[in-house]
Protein backbone atom coordinates (compact mmCIF):
# COMPACT_ATOMS: atom_id res chain seq x y z
CA UNK A 1 0.00 0.00 0.00
CA UNK A 2 2.22 2.29 0.29
CA UNK A 3 4.44 5.13 -1.97
CA UNK A 4 7.94 4.14 -3.00
CA UNK A 5 8.32 8.28 -3.63
CA UNK A 6 6.41 11.57 -3.99
CA UNK A 7 5.27 12.41 -7.52
CA UNK A 8 7.49 15.35 -9.16
CA UNK A 9 6.15 18.46 -10.81
CA UNK A 10 3.86 19.52 -7.87
CA UNK A 11 3.67 22.77 -6.06
CA UNK A 12 4.36 22.25 -2.51
CA UNK A 13 0.56 23.06 -1.46
CA UNK A 14 -0.17 19.92 -4.45
CA UNK A 15 2.71 18.03 -2.67
CA UNK A 16 1.06 18.55 0.82
CA UNK A 17 -2.37 17.77 -0.36
CA UNK A 18 -1.03 14.56 -1.98
CA UNK A 19 0.83 13.42 0.95
CA UNK A 20 -2.27 13.88 3.29
CA UNK A 21 -4.05 11.84 0.41
CA UNK A 22 -2.03 9.09 0.95
CA UNK A 23 -1.82 9.22 4.80
CA UNK A 24 -5.48 8.85 4.74
CA UNK A 25 -6.17 6.02 2.52
CA UNK A 26 -3.12 4.41 5.10
CA UNK A 27 -5.65 5.21 8.39
CA UNK A 28 -8.33 3.75 6.29
CA UNK A 29 -6.60 0.80 5.38
CA UNK A 30 -5.44 0.06 9.37
CA UNK A 31 -8.82 1.32 10.69
CA UNK A 32 -10.42 -1.13 8.69
CA UNK A 33 -8.27 -4.02 8.96
CA UNK A 34 -8.07 -3.26 13.21
CA UNK A 35 -12.23 -3.27 13.13
CA UNK A 36 -11.66 -6.84 11.67
CA UNK A 37 -9.36 -8.24 14.15
CA UNK A 38 -10.55 -6.65 17.18
CA UNK A 39 -14.39 -8.72 16.24
CA UNK A 40 -12.11 -11.80 15.19
CA UNK A 41 -10.40 -11.66 18.81
CA UNK A 42 -12.99 -10.99 20.89
CA UNK A 43 -15.23 -13.85 19.19
CA UNK A 44 -12.36 -16.37 20.20
CA UNK A 45 -12.12 -15.10 23.73
CA UNK A 46 -16.24 -15.28 24.53
CA UNK A 47 -16.17 -18.44 21.92
CA UNK A 48 -13.39 -20.05 24.61
CA UNK A 49 -15.29 -18.35 27.83
CA UNK A 50 -18.70 -20.21 26.46
CA UNK A 51 -17.08 -23.26 25.70
CA UNK A 52 -15.57 -23.25 29.33
CA UNK A 53 -18.12 -22.63 30.87
CA UNK A 54 -20.64 -25.21 29.35
CA UNK A 55 -17.94 -28.23 29.78
CA UNK A 56 -17.06 -27.57 33.31
CA UNK A 57 -21.24 -27.37 33.97
CA UNK A 58 -21.71 -30.33 32.44
CA UNK A 59 -19.12 -32.05 33.64
CA UNK A 60 -20.41 -31.40 37.37
CA UNK A 61 -23.48 -33.69 36.31
CA UNK A 62 -21.03 -36.79 35.36
CA UNK A 63 -24.07 -39.33 36.58
CA UNK A 64 -25.65 -38.61 32.64
CA UNK A 65 -23.40 -40.77 30.50
CA UNK A 66 -24.63 -38.30 27.40
CA UNK A 67 -23.60 -35.09 29.16
CA UNK A 68 -20.15 -36.41 30.55
CA UNK A 69 -19.43 -37.28 26.46
CA UNK A 70 -20.75 -33.97 25.43
CA UNK A 71 -18.39 -31.88 28.18
CA UNK A 72 -15.50 -33.71 27.11
CA UNK A 73 -16.49 -32.69 23.40
CA UNK A 74 -16.54 -28.83 24.69
CA UNK A 75 -13.26 -29.09 26.55
CA UNK A 76 -11.70 -30.62 23.04
CA UNK A 77 -13.33 -27.55 21.36
CA UNK A 78 -12.66 -25.18 23.50
CA UNK A 79 -8.36 -26.56 23.32
CA UNK A 80 -8.87 -26.19 19.47
CA UNK A 81 -10.30 -22.91 19.51
CA UNK A 82 -8.11 -21.68 22.21
CA UNK A 83 -4.94 -22.07 19.92
CA UNK A 84 -6.19 -19.94 17.10
CA UNK A 85 -5.48 -16.97 18.82
CA UNK A 86 -2.33 -17.39 19.13
CA UNK A 87 -1.81 -18.78 15.77
CA UNK A 88 -3.90 -15.89 14.21
CA UNK A 89 -2.52 -13.31 16.44
CA UNK A 90 -5.77 -11.38 15.95
CA UNK A 91 -5.62 -9.49 19.25
CA UNK A 92 -1.83 -8.53 18.83
CA UNK A 93 -2.88 -7.11 14.83
CA UNK A 94 -5.67 -5.83 16.03
CA UNK A 95 -3.41 -3.85 18.70
CA UNK A 96 -0.81 -3.32 16.29
CA UNK A 97 -4.01 -1.63 13.85
CA UNK A 98 -4.91 0.52 16.76
CA UNK A 99 -1.08 1.71 17.12
CA UNK A 100 -0.77 2.17 13.19
CA UNK A 101 -4.48 3.75 13.19
CA UNK A 102 -2.93 6.57 16.18
CA UNK A 103 0.24 7.50 14.21
CA UNK A 104 -1.35 7.93 10.65
CA UNK A 105 -3.95 10.07 12.57
CA UNK A 106 -1.40 12.07 14.19
CA UNK A 107 0.93 12.49 11.26
CA UNK A 108 -2.34 13.55 9.45
CA UNK A 109 -2.89 16.09 11.94
CA UNK A 110 0.45 17.74 11.48
CA UNK A 111 0.08 18.37 8.25
CA UNK A 112 -3.53 19.49 8.38
CA UNK A 113 -1.92 22.44 10.59
CA UNK A 114 1.34 22.62 8.58
CA UNK A 115 -1.06 23.53 5.74
CA UNK A 116 -3.58 25.53 7.43
CA UNK A 117 -0.60 27.57 9.65
CA UNK A 118 1.40 28.63 5.95
CA UNK A 119 0.41 30.56 3.14
CA UNK A 120 0.23 28.59 -0.12
CA UNK A 121 3.58 29.62 -0.86
CA UNK A 122 5.60 29.93 2.17
CA UNK A 123 5.18 25.68 1.78
CA UNK A 124 8.32 24.09 2.21
CA UNK A 125 8.59 21.11 0.19
CA UNK A 126 11.49 19.52 2.53
CA UNK A 127 9.23 19.83 5.21
CA UNK A 128 6.77 18.23 3.36
CA UNK A 129 8.97 15.25 2.22
CA UNK A 130 9.82 14.97 6.07
CA UNK A 131 6.43 13.71 6.58
CA UNK A 132 6.67 11.94 3.27
CA UNK A 133 9.20 10.30 5.09
CA UNK A 134 6.96 9.27 8.62
CA UNK A 135 4.19 8.38 6.74
CA UNK A 136 6.77 6.10 5.02
CA UNK A 137 8.29 4.96 8.68
CA UNK A 138 4.90 4.09 9.84
CA UNK A 139 4.48 1.66 6.90
CA UNK A 140 8.14 0.15 7.55
CA UNK A 141 6.98 -0.37 11.23
CA UNK A 142 3.49 -1.71 10.38
CA UNK A 143 4.77 -4.21 7.66
CA UNK A 144 8.17 -5.01 9.64
CA UNK A 145 6.14 -5.87 13.04
CA UNK A 146 3.26 -7.71 10.86
CA UNK A 147 5.93 -10.03 9.51
CA UNK A 148 7.28 -10.49 13.05
CA UNK A 149 3.66 -11.51 14.28
CA UNK A 150 2.82 -13.68 11.75
CA UNK A 151 6.19 -15.52 12.11
CA UNK A 152 5.43 -16.40 15.37
CA UNK A 153 1.91 -17.10 15.13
Amino acid sequence: MPVTDLPSGLKPLELAHHLRDQIERGHTYARSRKHRFRWKSVAVRLTTLVLSAASTIILGLQNLDPWTGTAFSLVAVVTVVSALEPFFAWRSLWVLMEDASHRFHRLQDDLSYYIASHPAEEIDPARVREMFERYQEIWDSLSSRWLKYRDNA
